[in-house]
């Protein structure tokens, strides 16, 4: 087993790379841009965006879609020896999914003061009077995982969306 630290800061800035690119995805078809990304032995399992707006549904998130995704691909609920790498910190539907499906490692790029429930408003994943709690690394790629979304809103403000 690798334990020199450089070669997993390695790895969770590659596979935060992956998720950026499904962000950009995700901006490309005016939904919000997070990307997620599940690894599952050194394989990337599942992969998913934002699709509320094209699916019209308020649960798909890139979390709860890749979750989905990688339960299909396991063959089972529990998503237990995986990672999943996000471009933003998780809310608290997702921190939720994330519980229930037992992953034990979250890394996600850019914090979300106004609806994380990792780090910033509430830290679900930590709780431990909870059944389960995940490892969490935070700010891999930060900044370029909140410049997409600050870009993002930027237009959609000056083009007077929502």
């Amino acid at each position: 087993m690798n334990t020199d630290p450089l070669a997993a800061l390695d790895a969770d800035q590659f596979w935060m790379g992956r998720a950026l690119e499904l962000a950009i995805e995700a901006a490309t078809a005016d939904e919000v841009p997070v990307g997620a990304v599940i690894v599952h032995g050194g394989s990337m399992i599942a992969g998913a965006n934002n699709q509320r707006e094209s699916l019209k549904d308020p649960t798909a998130h890139a979390e709860m879609i890749a979750i989905t995704q990688a339960a299909s691909a396991l063959g089972d609920w529990r998503l237990e020896q995986t990672t999943l790498y996000v471009t933003l910190e998780p809310c608290l539907m997702c921190a939720g999914a994330i519980l229930q499906s037992r992953i034990p490692r979250v890394v996600f790029g850019a914090s979300d003061p106004k609806g994380g429930a990792v780090t910033s408003l509430y830290e679900v994943l930590a709780d431990a009077r909870l059944n389960h709690q995940s490892v969490i690394t935070r700010g891999v790629l930060e900044e370029q995982c909140g410049r997409i979304l600050t870009e993002f809103f930027s237009a959609k403000r000056a083009m007077g969306k929502k």
